[in-house]
């Protein structure tokens, strides 16, 4: 009795130790608090939470929600191999130049007239606090990180784990010397994280920093943040990427609301549009756009070639894996929006884009 005891006890410990190991890394990766006195100078900072200029409603998934996550019929993965291109970055790119490579999900290098602006960088199996539990990747990453040339600014949009990846930061710090641009309040993941003071950009919405000949403005989206049980404690941006010639906007995750027509006024018209097109659903109308919505917002931020993002590299939502892309071709087609749909890893010329070939409907 007392060796089964023992072995009892045995097996116990063990299993408390693999999953001490399993979430060794959980309470860094949720990052920290920023400082009261750096987030309550903004205007949408009140009543100690940030907030969207329009009310909007995040409901956590019910019960409904849950068993069609789990037991719906949708095929929410791919059937096949996701096609990878492997790596190609420019060298002497000329004044005009624009090329967009991107990486899967929200992951995006910019190579912007001789400047080179990675955004939203995640490099981890999965979008998740802990490394063994969490949506994992369904393809894998076209080039490695230590691979990608000198950065001049790593932008974040926001501190979801689908964009902002310790291990990718951490990873960047060492590899880079490129400063971080963040909406406020990230800085203090970054920090935590080992960045240091001076590579780390904070912005509000309206604020701007020039880099690399390049003006990086963090502009208005709709949509929340938060790594824990709280949310809202740090900000959330859309992008402004304008050279001398050309200009990029990057939309973040965001609901549609009336601010890209303001975007596209005073900052537009721009050459491409990295536009969110996937993780939707009627539960969350607000805070992430639907296919249909994301060209309407295109034509009003006066965009000229359409790149969708936010899609294809990890499971986050109720729809059918293949479903973003056809409903956003389709309506393009409709109203005339010029668009690419690179595979990951394929660079783009903003000038000379690919027909669309519709390669993810066969492994769909």
């Amino acid at each position: 009795m007392q060796a089964k005891t023992v072995g009892l006890l045995a097996v116990a410990a063990a299993a408390v130790g693999a999953a001490a190991w399993a979430f060794r890394d959980i309470p860094a990766a949720m990052g920290a608090r920023p400082s009261p006195d750096r987030v309550r100078r903004s205007p949408q900072y009140r009543d100690g939470t940030f907030h969207n200029t329009a009310t909007t409603r995040v409901a956590m998934p019910d019960a409904k929600t849950m068993r069609e996550f789990l037991l719906g019929g949708q095929r929410r993965e791919p059937t096949g191999r996701v096609p990878v291109v492997p790596p190609r970055f420019g060298a002497g790119q000329s004044p005009d130049s624009l090329h967009i490579t991107w990486y899967g999900h929200a992951s995006v290098l910019v190579e912007l007239e001789g400047a080179r602006v990675l955004i939203d960088p995640i490099w981890s199996d999965r979008c998740s606090p802990s490394g063994k539990v969490g949506p994992k990747r369904l393809h894998p990453v076209p080039v490695a990180l230590e691979e990608i040339p000198p950065l001049d600014a790593i932008l974040i949009s926001h501190d979801h784990y689908d964009h902002l990846d310790m291990a990718t930061v951490k990873a960047l710090t060492v590899n880079q010397t490129a400063p971080f641009l963040v909406p406020l309040g990230v800085g203090a993941h970054l920090h935590r994280w080992g960045v240091p003071a001076h590579r780390i950009i904070e912005l509000d919405w309206a604020e701007s920093v020039d880099i690399a000949g390049l003006h990086l403005v963090a502009t208005e989206a709709q949509h929340f943040s938060g790594r824990g049980l709280t949310r809202n404690g740090t900000l959330w941006s859309s992008w402004v990427i304008a050279g001398k010639n050309r200009r990029v906007f990057y939309t973040g995750d965001s609901g549609y609301f009336a601010g890209y027509a303001e975007i596209g006024a005073k900052y537009g018209p721009f050459d491409v549009t990295l536009m969110q097109i996937g993780a939707y659903d009627k539960a969350w109308p607000d805070i992430h756009m639907f296919p249909e919505e994301a060209i309407q917002a295109h034509l009003e931020l006066v965009g000229g070639l359409l790149i969708p993002v936010h899609w294809a590299t990890f499971n986050l939502a109720l729809h059918s894996w293949s479903e973003p892309p056809d409903r956003l071709w389709a309506e393009a087609k409709a109203r005339g929006v010029t668009m690419a749909v690179p595979k990951p890893g394929e660079r783009v010329d903003a000038a000379d884009p690919p027909p669309i070939d519709g390669w993810w409907q066969s492994i769909a």
